[in-house]
């Protein structure tokens, strides 16, 4: 049957994806944010997965604000890189599975959880900043993506409690797969940022760096924890750490497994006027 390894998470700050594609990533002020990805580019070459299960939020290029669903499952093929107002990120298309998509779409749905199904969408920043992090500038992506979307957009956005549920149900339904597969799960976004108002620029290190604590040792607690405690803690866009919690939520210890360890956890302020978490927790 397939299962999860391991889970990767990590802040997909638009800016990262600039200075990658700009040649930008040996400057000063970038330096420290690449050498914290350092280990991870060479943790995900000894243990390469054969698909990515990769939760992110879309930022108004696939889903616009006319129609945005609470949770959006990639079944294409294949996913092309979004136009964000500068042209497409010069980076490879990204290769579905609509095989093992379709499985965990048809599995979840019958857990209770309603998703999207999207037969077609392009994907941007979000899921694209984190692959590069990871993979850095191949000719082509080393593996398949399943692209999940999740709404922290629009208020209102789902809960951590049912972040966290759904990863449950994401790890029953990946297990319940047929073919032999190693997959792992990714939560990207956040750590602390607000982009507008009077708290523009906001960062909360200490917030930050217990709320890594908490996901690591006692997630269930961190599901509980309400959105606003995000919002003033964290800033308006600090919420999108909820996606982290569906990653999370899909590890063994949640099932009642061993606890997973910690092969790598980074942080780091600013870049782009932003906290850039990072975290690599493994299924023993």
């Amino acid at each position: 049957m397939a299962r999860i390894t391991a889970s990767v998470y990590t802040s997909h700050v638009p800016a990262i994806g600039a200075a990658i594609d700009l040649g930008k990533t040996g400057e000063p002020y970038w330096q420290p944010v690449f050498k914290g990805y350092e280990f991870s580019k060479q943790w995900i070459r000894q243990n390469r997965p054969d698909v990515i299960f990769l939760v992110y939020n879309d930022h108004a290029t696939a889903f616009s604000l006319d129609m945005i669903p609470t949770f959006a499952i990639g079944t294409a093929a294949e996913f092309i890189p979004a136009d964000e107002g500068f042209g497409p990120r010069p980076v490879p298309k990204v290769i579905g599975h609509p095989e093992l998509a379709s499985h965990i779409a048809h599995s979840v749905i019958q857990q209770d959880f309603d998703l999207t199904i999207v037969n077609k969408m392009e994907v941007d920043h979000g899921l694209t900043v984190p692959m590069s992090l990871m993979f850095g500038e191949p000719v082509a992506w080393p593996c398949p993506v399943i692209p999940f979307a999740v709404n922290v957009v629009q208020y209102p956005v789902p809960s951590g409690q049912r972040c966290f549920n759904l990863g449950q149900a994401i790890r029953k339904a990946v297990a319940s797969y047929d073919e032999d597969l190693n997959v792992q799960i990714w939560g990207t976004g956040g750590m602390s940022h607000q982009l507008q108002g009077p708290r523009a620029g906001l960062i909360n290190r200490e917030w930050d760096n217990a709320w890594l604590d908490q996901l690591i040792t006692d997630p269930a607690a961190a599901a509980k924890l309400p959105h606003i405690d995000y919002v003033r803690e964290a800033g308006s866009e600090g919420v999108e750490l909820v996606m982290w919690l569906i990653a999370r939520g899909a590890m063994a210890d949640v099932a009642g497994g061993k606890p997973p360890r910690v092969a790598h956890r980074f942080y780091h302020v600013p870049a782009s006027n932003t906290a850039v978490g990072h975290l690599i927790l493994e299924n023993q």
